[in-house]
């Protein structure tokens, strides 16, 4: 237990003088003016703070283990001896619960998590039957965001023929969303009996989530001149008003992808509101998030195969989860998590298989980073 302490300590103590650095950088005027720079230090410096914390905390754990033995050995009095093994106690059983809050601050952080997102949910195979289960997994993710006080609005949608989405596009505004939806990126397969079925036939169908961290417009380097916009009447989310004027707007961009040096069109529709102005910034910000993916994609796939993460494998074509309802029940395939709640689970109950996810990637990254 000495060794851990010791080891967890010279951690720490080799992030003090960082942590003084950045609170210093933080007020240079020079740094200031660089925005970009400015808000890296910024969150870095709020991340170390809470690190610093910790310690705080830890030190004064560790001082009060040792005090408490101090006297046990040494005092004759009962009744401070009494206090001591109290004291003791306490002390002994928050010092592992402090080490795993360390060990998981000093996993070294995704500095995407903070950010918000772009969501998009496709219907995949399974015709009709697809379309209603991406409008189950849109309301699902709808009511879990509300739940958070995140605000959620849509992109883009087009509509199933029975109902539901053959695709449904749409902004997530937080705090830490992307670090709490990233793990939701993948294929979703449901096995039930469908509406559309006349004879009771159970079917497997599937749509695909894509989680986007929202591009910063300093990150992404973007020709506005270059871009072509056409309008449209919208027969979108926003009412029947939205027929009589034309507010849904698209935008074209030729883009090179530095990736693979090829010339892609990109085509962007929005028709979220009836306000054309808001409907231009919501596609333009749909762009920018749109080529900072395609960028990174590289960078994440080069993680995810340097690592061979369970829970955050890159592989957006990977079949991560399975919504049974004969059973009621709901698997996750990466970390084996079964809940049989699949009702509420489909109503927005989805916080404790975010937290097993976040605790399997935690438990990987420790064993990464040796902690």
């Amino acid at each position: 237990m000495a060794e851990t302490s010791n080891s967890i300590l010279q951690k720490l103590d080799g992030l003090e003088a960082r942590f003084e650095e950045v609170s210093t950088l933080i007020t240079d005027p020079a740094v200031i003016a660089d925005q970009q720079r400015f808000v890296k230090l910024t969150k870095e410096y709020k991340d170390l703070g809470d690190i610093m914390d910790a310690r705080k905390r830890y030190i004064a754990c560790l001082n009060g283990i040792k005090e408490a033995k101090d006297i046990l050995a040494n005092e004759t009095d009962p009744e401070m001896k009494e206090m001591a093994r109290e004291e003791l106690a306490i002390n002994e059983e928050l010092q592992p619960q402090l080490e795993e809050e360390i060990k998981i601050a000093l996993i070294p952080k995704d500095p995407e998590d903070a950010k918000n997102v772009e969501m998009e949910i496709r219907a995949g195979t399974g015709g009709d039957e697809a379309a209603l289960f991406a409008g189950d997994l849109f309301k699902m993710y709808k009511n879990y965001c509300e739940s958070k006080g995140w605000q959620v609005s849509i992109t883009y949608v087009s509509e199933g023929a029975v109902g539901g989405f053959k695709e449904v596009d749409f902004s997530v505004t937080g705090a830490d969303v992307y670090g709490t939806l990233k793990y939701e990126s993948g294929v979703h397969r449901v096995q039930r009996v469908p509406v559309t079925e006349s004879n009771g036939r159970m079917q497997t169908s599937a749509a695909t989530v894509a989680v986007l961290p929202e591009a910063d417009k300093f990150e992404v380097h973007v020709n506005e001149g270059e871009i072509k916009w056409d309008t449209f009447r919208s027969s979108g989310a926003g009412g029947q008003n939205v027929n009589k004027v034309e507010s849904g707007v698209r935008l074209r961009y030729m883009w090179k992808n530095p990736n693979t040096g090829e010339t892609e069109e990109i085509l962007i529709e929005c028709t979220e509101t009836r306000d054309q102005p808001k409907n231009k910034e919501r596609a333009l910000s749909r762009l920018y998030t749109f080529i900072y993916d395609k960028e990174h994609q590289k960078y994440v796939d080069d993680i995810a195969n340097r690592r061979k993460s369970l829970v955050s494998t890159g592989d957006r074509s990977a079949k991560i989860r399975t919504y049974n309802f004969p059973q009621g029940r709901v698997t996750d395939h990466r970390i084996g998590y079964t809940t049989h709640d699949l009702q509420g689970f489909l109503g927005g109950d989805i916080q404790a298989m975010i937290d097993a996810l976040t605790v399997a990637e935690n438990a990987e990254r420790m064993k990464e980073n040796e902690l």
